[in-house]
């Protein structure tokens, strides 16, 4: 069992950790676009492959993570190793990463022989959980799966302590949006409602080889331990979405066919989804299953 630091020393070995990562030499991915003149691997639109080859770029990012002694620490989609390189030289953690590519899996394990035996090669929608015990995500995100990647997450949130992760930024700002905004949405309620989203950093087209047509951007996600009592994930997704599928409408419209008759006198049916926090939404989940509502 793993136990939780003091927050004073926990502070300082995160801090001290970010310091040696960013004293690091630049370790800069071989990756080649020919590989009949070189033979190492090939990126394929097919999986929305866009590979960091800024290493300010990677190391910031790295750099970004709570990665303590004891750290169990899961990378999603380590691609050509941009992240991995640096990962594997924190000391005393635990480090795993799934690949869905076969190809990129050989590569890192022969460029990386440490990483031999650390390599999930599957999809991450359908891999069971890498730990058994509490653990943290980082992984530039493929951005055509960015969005079921975060509903992963949430399956397995009372285990993961801390996400960093690089999104397309439209999506990095949505995921981090507030009530009352045009960004605010599913992504934002269901995330906030279990972990203190916070956005990092942009990250410019030119980072990347291929560039992509748009701009990333890098979000933290720590887990604040369930603090509205959802005991029914299912259940408060179901409302939740509903609840913007029908964003211009009222909640009283958008969410009539679930909600119980009992709830017609509720105020907040009156405003628009976008215009809950992340509180009210708990005090409709809670209406939904006819449990009491604190006042």
């Amino acid at each position: 069992m793993q136990h939780a630091l003091p927050t004073g020393q926990k502070n300082r070995e995160i801090g001290s950790i970010r310091e040696k990562i960013e004293q690091l030499p630049e370790m800069p991915v071989v990756f080649l676009l020919i590989p009949q003149f070189c033979g190492m691997y090939t990126l394929k639109k097919s999986l929305g492959q866009h590979f960091l080859h800024d290493e300010g770029v990677c190391k910031k990012i790295v750099a970004s993570a709570s990665l303590t002694p004891g750290t169990q620490l899961l990378e999603v989609g380590p691609g050509g190793g941009a992240l991995s390189k640096y990962l594997i030289q924190v000391p005393d953690i635990t480090y795993l990463a799934v690949e869905v590519d076969k190809e990129k899996a050989d590569y890192l394990n022969r460029v990386y022989p440490v990483m031999q035996g650390k390599i999930i090669c599957t999809d991450i929608l359908t891999v069971p959980m890498p730990f058994e015990s509490r653990f943290n995500v980082i992984g530039n995100f493929p951005y055509n799966i960015s969005s079921p990647i975060m509903f992963r997450i949430l399956e397995w949130e009372p285990f993961v302590g801390e996400v960093v992760g690089m999104f397309q930024k439209e999506v990095a700002v949505r995921i981090s949006g507030s009530p009352g905004s045009k960004d605010y949405g599913i992504l934002s309620v269901l995330m906030q409602a279990f972990f203190k989203t916070t956005y990092l950093f942009d990250v410019a087209e030119g980072c990347f080889t291929p560039p992509p047509k748009v701009k990333s951007g890098v979000v933290r996600f720590e887990n604040i331990g369930n603090p509205h009592g959802i005991a029914d994930k299912r259940k408060f997704m179901i409302l939740v979405k509903a609840a913007f599928n029908q964003r211009r409408k009222t909640l009283r419209n958008a969410l009539k066919s679930i909600l119980p008759l009992n709830a017609a006198d509720t105020p907040l049916l009156n405003k628009r989804a976008e215009q809950l926090s992340v509180a009210e939404f708990v005090v409709l989940y809670k209406i939904f299953l006819n449990e009491p509502v604190e006042s």
